[in-house]
């Protein structure tokens, strides 16, 4: 057995890509996309036809609807090719602001309804900012569904259970390049490989608390470099994973074990925390890692989109 068909029997699998053409070959259960994932499918010549249709079709309505009726259509198109759930990405530039966030989350929703796909099938991922968390809290009690992205510390992981949010995705190898940045010449690869890697031990702590407590929040590791910090996490939730790295695991044989035990979190001794506002605010302003990838997170999602925009027009 390759370690992809391994790691499908400990953990549910998800394509982490726009170019819907790929999701096929490895069989996932669910796909997530971001601006920088479609921008890059419209790039290719055989991707190109759906944003000119698109704007062909509803381009006398501004670009704000162009874009929602393009990520609607590339999630139409991923939901031809997975049984399970696709993400569609709330633009980054309403990170802080709830209200938008939430008009802007009901029209996609709108939007995948008027095209007769169940609400259950889609989750609308939004920034885990404070803003951004409190707008899933009102989506979530309104029954839409969704995912936190761009989470790199445990008060965030917190602050989105607190709200019941569906799913975070804790981005593990964005975590890992702060960190090796940080350490320049004196990081040793070998020594924080695995179960050692930063981005690693930090989902193994959000994915033991919640588990230890019973938050029903789903764990999806993302943003993956190198199949060890796949395999390290063996047993999580969900994994997203590009294309390239499911490729990796479909053509190796080495045997895969759990690493993650929901059971054994229960018996962990690890101490509730919750969080306010202004608690949130100061332990995620503490965490100089989770304050630089958030902020930079959102700035490459604005940038992409408004290069988005500019094909468009």
């Amino acid at each position: 057995m390759n370690q992809l068909d391994a790691l499908k029997q400990l953990t549910t699998v998800v394509a982490d890509t726009g170019d819907f053409n790929q999701i096929a070959a490895y069989s996932p259960r669910d796909a997530t996309t971001n601006p920088s994932l479609i921008l890059k499918a419209v790039q290719k010549p055989e991707y190109a036809h759906l944003l000119k249709e698109t704007v062909e079709m509803y381009g006398q309505y501004g670009v704000e609807e162009v874009m929602n009726r393009l990520l609607v259509r590339f999630g139409m198109e991923i939901l031809k090719q997975v049984p399970g759930r696709v993400s569609t990405e709330v633009d980054a530039r309403l990170s802080f602001d709830t209200e938008a966030t939430v008009t802007r989350a009901r029209r996609i929703i709108d939007l995948y309804q008027g095209e007769g796909v169940h609400v259950d099938r889609i989750l609308i991922k939004i920034a885990s900012t404070w803003e951004g968390i409190q707008a899933a809290a009102r989506l979530e009690r309104e029954g839409i569904h969704t995912n936190l992205t761009l989470l790199f510390s445990f008060c965030q992981a917190v602050a989105c259970g607190q709200a019941k949010v569906q799913l975070i995705s804790p981005f593990v190898g964005r975590i890992y390049d702060w960190y090796k940045k940080q350490a320049g010449a004196s990081w040793d690869e070998a020594a924080m490989a695995g179960a050692n890697d930063p981005g690693v031990k930090s989902v193994r702590r959000i994915y033991h608390f919640y588990k230890k407590y019973g938050i029903a929040t789903e764990v999806m590791g993302a943003s993956f470099r190198n199949v060890g910090q796949i395999t390290a996490l063996a047993g999580c939730d969900l994994l997203t994973i590009s294309p390239d790295l499911l490729a990796q695991l479909a053509g190796t044989e080495a045997p895969l074990a759990k690493a993650l035990d929901a059971d054994a979190a229960k018996a962990m001794d690890i101490p509730f925390v919750q969080y306010d506002e202004a608690a949130f605010r100061f332990a995620l302003n503490e965490d100089a890692m989770a304050t630089e990838k958030l902020a930079e997170g959102i700035r490459a999602f604005v940038a992409d989109t408004i290069k988005l925009e500019a094909m468009m027009r």
